[in-house]
């Protein structure tokens, strides 16, 4: 199954695809939509057409979404949330069902701590996807959330599998 993970931002929205066979990962691709227009419509507008794009190319199956924090800066934070909600919207239009995880459960799952730097999630997503080029910190990010993912779905299969043998 392919993941697409997303990392929310306005100016730059970091987007990964993995491809997840049984426990093994696989990095498909990476990059950033960087939003282009003079007001938020146009900007939020540009950023749909550009993850749309994304998803037509590489058909995931699955797709997850960190979620917002908030910050001192209510402007800012109302903003994120909106380019989150076309992080999330896209993939709905596509069918996909969409995870969404805390900063910190996603460094955890990835790193093994839930209070990462920027350099110890690039680096942990290099050894788990050997041989990705990352196109910047937004897209690894979004790797990262699509590993967590990733795990996520596993754990859910492997407890839903035993559970079937249980015959629960």
């Amino acid at each position: 199954m392919r993941v697409l993970g997303i990392d929310p931002g306005l100016r730059n929205m970091g987007w990964g695809v993995i491809e997840v066979t049984g426990s093994r990962l696989m990095h498909v691709a990476n990059g950033i939509c960087h939003s282009v227009g003079d007001n938020l419509a146009a900007r939020l507008l540009s950023l749909h057409e550009q993850l749309t794009d994304v998803i037509h190319l590489h058909q995931p199956g699955a797709a997850a979404v960190e979620q917002t924090f908030v910050n001192k800066d209510g402007v800012g934070t109302l903003k994120l949330g909106q380019a989150r909600g076309i992080a999330m919207l896209v993939p709905a239009q596509a069918g996909l069902a969409v995870g969404e995880y805390a900063p910190n459960a996603v460094k955890k799952a990835v790193v093994g701590v839930g209070h990462a730097e920027k350099h110890q999630i690039a680096h942990m997503v290099k050894l788990q996807l050997p041989g990705v080029q990352l196109t910047g910190p937004d897209a690894a990010d979004a790797l990262a959330i699509a590993i967590c993912h990733a795990h996520h779905l596993q754990s859910a299969g492997t407890l839903a599998a035993a559970l079937a043998r249980a015959g629960a």
